[in-house]
């Protein structure tokens, strides 16, 4: 999809937007309610399964609302009263901007014709679900949803913590609290305890495509068939 171009949600809802090659992968306007869409990625033959949401917490009306590629090179989600509801926050004076969904479930908008130039990701900004290799860094975090069909933000958090210790919070409305990992199982940063370790600024976990998770505080994770 390339630059510029604005869509209806009317024309589209329910519909393909953008799809990844194979396609694994679908992006458009996924309803969450009754007359309230999302902007979303979801796996093709599996729609109910969603990977990323850019406005879970502020969903847009099924009427008048747009998703549109500006020509400074921003991509903005509007509601019907013409306010904005999420932006990428990209400028460029390239005029050949394109917005392409990976196999990978990676959204990308690239500022030329490779694939290096990368303006914004999707995968910088998760939202409850990590991907195969797709990383969670210091500055990103996941939260779950509220439920199965409500797919605004839950209380359960996952992020590095200022121990750069991924950690596993309970954030709710009266009461916050470190779920995981316990604190009797906490390393001692000497190799004891569980092995997870301070000592590193890194603040990085991924998971791999066997479903695996290795994460810089020494935290690993294997499935096994």
């Amino acid at each position: 999809m390339l630059h510029s171009f604005s869509l209806s949600i009317e024309n589209f809802k329910e519909e393909v937007i953008v799809s990844s090659p194979k396609p694994t992968f679908t992006a458009g306007f996924y309803a969450v309610g009754q007359n309230a869409f999302c902007f979303a990625v979801w796996y093709t033959h599996s729609p109910d399964t969603l990977v990323w949401i850019a406005n879970r917490d502020q969903p847009v009306n099924g009427k008048r609302s747009t998703l549109s590629l500006l020509k400074s090179g921003n991509l903005v989600l509007t509601d019907a009263g013409h306010l904005q509801v999420w932006s990428t926050g990209t400028a460029t004076s390239s005029r050949q901007v394109r917005l392409h969904l990976y196999d990978t479930g990676n959204l990308v908008l690239l500022e030329d014709s490779s694939d290096s130039a990368v303006l914004w990701q999707s995968f910088d900004f998760p939202t409850n679900t990590l991907l195969p290799n797709q990383p969670l860094s210091g500055s990103t975090n996941l939260v779950s949803s509220r439920s199965r069909s409500n797919h605004s933000s839950g209380f359960y958090r996952l992020f590095f913590d200022f121990e750069n210790v991924l950690r596993l919070m309970y954030q709710g409305p009266r009461v916050s609290s470190v779920f995981w990992p316990y604190a009797w199982l906490q390393s001692n940063n000497f190799g004891n305890g569980n092995g997870r370790s301070t000592f590193n600024d890194s603040r990085i976990a991924v998971l791999d495509e066997l479903g695996g998770v290795l994460s810089s505080d020494n935290y690993t994770y294997r499935t096994i068939d």
